[in-house]
């Protein structure tokens, strides 16, 4: 699976209109001309900028309370503070995070992105280029998340795949039974209990813990 580039993001990007914006400051280091920038080109392409707020103590409470669909963060120097506080305010709910700077430093550009930083933008505080930058950063969003949720359904499969053996490893050892015999017996015991086959197979092991 390919990561998003410009022409794929232009398909799937969404109307301007559906998406609530908030615009974060650096309270340090951040230009009011870029932040006028930014708002300009969000009011050219039709987004909704819902508040534009100071990367402070009281962001956790405010993104709360306001629900935005995605964060630009303003800061000239990437100020390393600012963007974990960010990204650590968003990550019970994770939004696409999208960065406006000058700092063109490698290594803050890796660390930033690894933090959690959707899209890092060096020099591009044009309008015209707010809409474009946007519709990438979004579509990225979306197939990072699609990703981990392909990763973490695998990963789960795995898990129970794991509880189905052992628990007919059990059955078997106790019973004296074949494995097909100890499989039927799982999925009987599934299907009486009207529950999924691991959590029949996490029972079995549970009680054969129990009983020693």
């Amino acid at each position: 699976m390919r990561a998003p580039n410009s022409e794929a993001a232009s398909k799937t990007a969404v109307p301007p209109g559906s998406l609530r914006i908030l615009l974060v400051r650096d309270p340090f280091n951040s230009h009011e001309d870029d932040v006028s920038a930014i708002r300009a080109g969000l009011a050219e392409a039709g987004y909704e900028l819902v508040s534009v707020v100071d990367a402070d103590l009281r962001l956790p409470e405010l993104i709360a309370a306001i629900q935005p669909d995605m964060l630009i963060i303003e800061s000239e120097a990437a100020a390393r503070d600012v963007i974990e506080h960010v990204c650590v305010s968003t990550q019970h709910a994770p939004r696409p995070i999208i960065l406006f700077t000058d700092n063109t430093d490698t290594d803050r550009i890796r660390t930033s992105l690894a933090g959690g930083i959707t899209a890092y933008i060096v020099d591009g505080l044009k309008p015209e280029r707010v809409k474009p930058i946007l519709d990438v950063a979004y579509a990225r969003f979306q197939f990072e998340q699609q990703l981990r949720g392909e990763l973490a359904d695998t990963r789960n499969k795995l898990t129970e795949r794991k509880l189905v053996e052992r628990a007919k490893g059990l059955l078997m050892q106790q019973l004296q039974i074949t494995e097909d015999d100890a499989y039927r017996r799982l999925r009987k015991l599934a299907m009486e209990k009207n529950i999924r086959i691991a959590e029949a197979a996490q029972r079995i092991i549970d009680v054969s813990a129990a009983l020693g």
